[in-house]
Parts: C-alpha cells; sequence; structure tokens
C-alpha cells in the first residue's frame, strides 16, 4: 500500500512539472516565436498586390520548381546566346526563360516605386530603407554621401514632381543574374540649405527635367522577389 502511495506519488510530481514545462513552453513561443500581426516590415516595390493591397505571389503555383525540359522555358528552344550583346526582346526571353514568374509590367511599377523610395530616402538620410534597395556598392556610396552632407550641415529636400516617361532600355541575364535598366525622365527639384537653412544650391519654384538611367538586378534562383539597384548614371 505504501509503495502504491509512493508511486502515485512519484507520478504526480512529474506531471506537475510536465505542466509547469509546458506553461513555460507556452509562455516563450508567445514572446519569442510568433508573430503577432504588429510587426511592421518595410514595403517591397517588387512584391505584386492583389485589387485589396495584399502582396502575393506573381503567379499561381509560386513555389513549384520546373524540372528540365518543363514548363515556360521549354516553350522557348531558340534562345539567343547570353554570352554577348542582346537585344532588350532577347534580353527579356532569357530573363523569362530563367524565372518564369517574370512579369515585364509588375516590374516597371515596382521600379518606378523603388525609385521614388530611393530618391526620398537619400534625401532624408534614411539608411534603414536604403539599405534593402541597393547593392552593396551603390549603398555605400549613398550612404557616404549622407554622411558627408550631414558633416556639413545640409539638408536636402528632393521632389519629384511627375513622371515624363519610365521606359525599360536594356534587359540581359549574367549566368544565374538577371539585369534590367530603365531610363526614368522625370521633373524634379532639388534644394539644399545650409545649417541656418539658407539655400545654398537648388531652385524649389523651378522644377527640372533629370533622366537618370538605372539599372536594378536579382538572382533569379533567389526566392526573395526583391530587385536592388546596381548602378546609376545620368542621361544626357
Amino acid at each position: 500500500m505504501g509503495d502504491a502511495m509512493g508511486g502515485g506519488s512519484v507520478w504526480l510530481e512529474i506531471l506537475i512539472f510536465a505542466m509547469v514545462a509546458a506553461f513555460f513552453i507556452y509562455r516563450l513561443r508567445n514572446v519569442l516565436g510568433r508573430k503577432h500581426g504588429e510587426e511592421r516590415e518595410r514595403p517591397n516595390p517588387f512584391t505584386p498586390r492583389d485589387n485589396n493591397g495584399a502582396t502575393g505571389p506573381t503567379v499561381e503555383g509560386d513555389n513549384v520548381i520546373q524540372l528540365p525540359g518543363r514548363g515556360p522555358a521549354a516553350d522557348m528552344p531558340d534562345l539567343p546566346d547570353p554570352s554577348g550583346p542582346v537585344s532588350l526582346e532577347d534580353g527579356l526571353r532569357l530573363i523569362r526563360a530563367a524565372d518564369p514568374n517574370f512579369n515585364e509590367r509588375t516590374f516597371l511599377q515596382g521600379a518606378k516605386a523603388a525609385f521614388e523610395m530611393i530618391v526620398k530616402a537619400y534625401a532624408e538620410g534614411d539608411t534603414p530603407t536604403l539599405r534593402p534597395l541597393l547593392a552593396d556598392d551603390v549603398y555605400d556610396r549613398f550612404a557616404a554621401a549622407i554622411r558627408d552632407r550631414q558633416a556639413a550641415g545640409e539638408t536636402l529636400d528632393s521632389r519629384i514632381h511627375s513622371f515624363e516617361a519610365v521606359d525599360l532600355s536594356a534587359a540581359r541575364l549574367d549566368g544565374r543574374t538577371a539585369h534590367c535598366t530603365i531610363t526614368f525622365t522625370t521633373r524634379q527639384t532639388h534644394v539644399t540649405r545650409d545649417a541656418d537653412g539658407n539655400i545654398v544650391d537648388g531652385d524649389e519654384a523651378r522644377p527640372e527635367e533629370v533622366v537618370d538611367i538605372w539599372t536594378f538586378s536579382r538572382n533569379t534562383r533567389a526566392s526573395d522577389p526583391n530587385w536592388h539597384l546596381s548602378e546609376t548614371r545620368s542621361g544626357g
């Protein structure tokens, strides 16, 4: 009888410890391991949105990996040689073959949104916004220019008043990496002020036409749909 009671006591203690452990695991998962819907993620301009503004995959079956000789790439047997210069259309065909989810219209919409975000973030010195949108070397140049401006006590007010044109001017595939070049023709004002608020450069009342030629790049094998600004230059 005593042995039976002793054994029952042991099992009761084990049960109590198990319940306590389960309670702490539950609390830890609530605190550390689950999203509660209040996290704020920076918007990805290259993620397509539905009519309600929600993000989603470009096409149905986004997680399906195509087998060699199957899917959209198999429908394009006469792909150009990517090792040399290619036309815009041939470059787009190569990118679509490497990434069946690539959609030119969605890409242009995302690139335009990214252009606005980058111009605004650069003027405001907002490096956390710039970081995920820029390739490493481009980010380093932007960040250095921001630091120089801040060290001089200057501020920059950049405004895009209108988009005159957003043209996809070049596309190519380099190994697994897709590169798309866009020519943005906009009317902008850029006003630099010193520490006292005096304008030292620019005229906020006179928007000027600006031609920016930006190249965005993306590893077509990556699950991240985001493209990164990898090169910038100004048009004539």
